[in-house]
């Protein structure tokens, strides 16, 4: 069940929820990564939390960093430390815009 809250936000805009789990073909970095080559935003949203949860790369002491892992940092720019609000930002540059 759909908080209130997201189910206003579909309504009013339903190519929003679209964005987030249309299936989309994946560049190679995030193929390599998810061991697929097609997936929508949200799903591989879902597989990278999945995959830094079950590698306990969450730093012991503040769980709002990520300690990135080597396979990690081929999707994260590179970067050795991440915050997690910043995940969503950086998973979303894999998905490009398509033109209207």
């Amino acid at each position: 069940m759909l908080p209130p809250r997201m189910k206003m936000a579909i309504t009013e805009n339903p190519k929003k929820l679209a964005n987030l789990i249309d299936l989309v073909n994946l560049p190679t970095p995030l193929r390599d990564f998810l061991g697929q080559s097609q997936i929508s935003r949200l799903g591989c949203f879902m597989r990278v939390w999945s995959y830094i949860k079950t590698n306990n790369l969450q730093d012991p002491n503040n769980k709002n960093i990520v300690n990135c892992d080597e396979k990690l940092k081929s999707i994260l720019l590179g970067k050795p430390q991440i915050e997690l609000l910043e995940l969503p930002v950086l998973i979303k540059l894999h998905f490009p815009k398509e033109p209207k």
